[in-house]
């Protein structure tokens, strides 16, 4: 055990059971030895299967994760007014349950980071999901309830160009271009939301998501990779290049599939629905 080692532990600073097991000192598990109680370990598919990850990365053909059950030492982070006015909630959520701490969740995929905090939310607070919902077919809103354990995970089947690279090919149907995108991260989603709040404050419209959403996708036209000029051919391409480049990026993204079917009350119809990721999610049975 080192002179700063011991310093710590003699003053009762902050003295992780990863600080023990290093210093070589036994650690003690209060809940199993003291409670009898261990708190459950589930393992998540990941959608990607850990394809598109660097070599570097632990999550580099990894094709499930385990993740611990959601404690209240969860919720705290959830009811964190400072991390939820950074917009950091979810990441310091999923960093809490997930086992592996080498693990960076805005790294992950979107789609990874999303069947992670699914699985997270059923272990803390189980698969019924209660939330309001659109019709389809008349517009009327009302409650329905979901399972989330049937929603259905889609798994990465596009090849990417090269093993450990979040990087596909596609070929625009009107332009012929040949263009390599990307699927978005978390750290992405984040700096995406953070690019459309500055515009609202400085007074400008926050509507182009879908050009917004490309450029952050593209990453190379016929072999440019100069974002201005990117961003130059994303805001001039043919509407049909633009459509088919997001249903190919949508189609193919791996995922949990967030649709399930309702029922509604009003005009009797069984229709699909989109299912909304709201304050219900991880605060269900509540007006939050």
């Amino acid at each position: 055990m080192s002179d700063e080692e011991l310093t710590r532990a003699e003053r009762n600073e902050v003295f992780t059971a990863n600080d023990a097991q290093r210093a070589g000192i036994p650690v003690r598990n209060v809940m199993k030895d003291d409670f009898a109680y261990e708190v459950p370990v589930e393992t998540v598919p990941l959608p990607s299967m850990g394809t598109v990850y660097s070599t570097e990365s632990p999550l580099f053909r990894q094709e499930t994760i385990d993740i611990k059950a959601m404690t209240a030492k969860e919720e705290d982070i959830l009811t964190s007014r400072a991390l939820i006015k950074k917009g950091t909630v979810i990441t310091h959520l999923l960093k809490s349950c997930m086992m592996d701490k080498r693990i960076d969740p805005d790294e992950m995929l979107t789609g990874d980071r999303n069947a992670i905090m699914t699985a997270v939310r059923i272990t803390g607070y189980g698969a019924d999901y209660k939330v309001e919902v659109d019709c389809p077919a008349c517009g009327e809103k009302s409650k329905q309830a979901f399972d989330l354990t049937e929603l259905p995970i889609k798994r990465l089947n596009l090849p990417p160009v090269a093993e450990g690279a979040n990087l596909f090919e596609f070929v625009l149907p009107v332009s012929k271009k040949r263009i390599r995108f990307k699927f978005l991260t978390g750290a992405d989603e984040a700096e995406l939301a953070t690019v459309q709040e500055r515009k609202k404050k400085q007074g400008m419209t926050a509507d182009n998501l879908v050009t917004q959403r490309l450029m952050f996708a593209v990453q190379s036209i016929e072999g440019i990779a100069d974002k201005t000029k990117i961003a130059t051919f994303i805001r001039n391409m043919p509407a049909r290049d633009s459509l088919e480049l997001r249903r190919h990026i949508d189609n193919n993204e791996p995922g949990v599939e967030m649709k399930s079917w309702m029922d509604c009350p009003s005009c009797l119809e069984h229709s699909e629905v989109r299912l909304p990721i709201g304050a219900a999610f991880f605060w269900p049975d509540t007006d939050r």
